[in-house]
């Protein structure tokens, strides 16, 4: 199995082409996993900017925003960039990713230089509420941490791939609300979190739907008791079946912001700690916000991500040919 670095690793084709493979391994289901593709659109803005933009000096992503216009498959990718606006402080490109001569996903990434960045720096007093439990990261590798404690159960963990390459860890006495996971996460084959990998870890944590599924199923069962319906066979389609622990689902990203805080060091780093948390799940689309801390507790990116409910037959479901008009869904 290559490493992620490996499998993230992109090859200039020309001044503004960039080719890359998917690999199965990352994929949620046949699809490749959302933060891996990120990962991949992290690595061509910095390939751009080392080489054809090098003489910008803005080797830092600082922005990022991803339409995942349809479903992507394991296998190559061809990655195409246009230069939106050339600054002295900031510079914008554009990034469209296709498979099969079919657009995919696209997006726009705004590059700087942290080391260059002048104005004012003020104290804003923000902290995590409610603030997470204290962890000793020297004993969590080997789970003798009191307060946090691995994910050993992650559930359909065949259906996702892409989430056993990492170990997470979770509060030993629980989340601090159903609609809220927290996370300590490091690589399971040793391997240290980049500045690209900062896309894989927005989009990396236990699905806070998961809290909800087997308590709503339980209190419909109890209601419709209550009621003297009896049990029936279902197409599926209602929201409620659709929460049944016994289902396999698919919560696909539709949209994903990324506002990078800080640069890694360019040796990386072990730990990274991510706050997951949903304002609205409503008709099957839900809002996800991720805060990404580093072992000093320093904000390394902020995220937003929109994101649907459905069911895994839509992940598995055959492609259709007609390139232009399907859509991710």
């Amino acid at each position: 199995m290559s490493s992620f670095r490996e499998a993230t690793a992109v090859t200039p084709v020309d001044s503004h082409t960039y080719a890359a493979q998917l690999y199965n391994e990352w994929c949620i289901g046949s699809v490749p996993h959302g933060g891996f593709v990120t990962a991949l659109f992290l690595n061509v803005a910095q390939a751009h900017f080392h080489g054809t933009l090098a003489s910008q000096n803005q080797p830092h992503t600082i922005t990022f925003h991803l339409e995942f216009l349809r479903r992507t498959h394991v296998g190559p990718a061809r990655f195409t960039v246009k230069d939106v606006k050339l600054g002295s402080r900031t510079s914008t490109i554009h990034i469209t990713m296709a498979q099969d001569d079919r657009e995919e996903v696209v997006a726009y990434a705004t590059n700087s230089n942290f080391a260059l960045e002048t104005g004012p720096s003020l104290p804003t007093h923000w902290a995590l509420h409610p603030a997470p439990d204290r962890v000793d990261l020297s004993k969590l590798r080997a789970g003798q941490d009191a307060n946090w404690e691995e994910l050993r159960d992650l559930p359909y963990a065949e259906f996702r791939k892409a989430l056993t390459q990492i170990r997470m860890f979770l509060p030993r006495w629980g989340q601090k609300m159903k609609s809220l996971s927290d996370e300590w996460i490091c690589f399971r084959n040793g391997e240290k979190f980049t500045n690209a990998s900062v896309g894989y870890v927005c989009d990396a944590w236990p699905q806070v739907i998961e809290s909800y599924r087997a308590r709503e199923t339980e209190t419909k069962q109890a209601n419709d008791q209550a009621k003297g319906i009896l049990p029936s066979l279902s197409s599926g389609t209602d929201p409620d079946e659709l929460l049944s622990p016994s289902r396999r689902l698919w919560y696909p990203t539709v949209l994903l912001n990324l506002d990078i805080k800080k640069p890694l060091p360019e040796e990386g780093v072990e730990w990274l700690f991510a706050r997951v948390q949903a304002k609205q799940i409503q008709n099957g689309r839900y809002d996800v916000e991720i805060v990404i801390l580093d072992e000093t507790g320093d904000i390394v990116a902020l995220s937003h991500h929109v994101c649907l409910i459905l069911g895994a037959e839509r992940n598995m479901a055959a492609r259709k040919k007609n390139t232009n008009r399907e859509t991710k869904l």
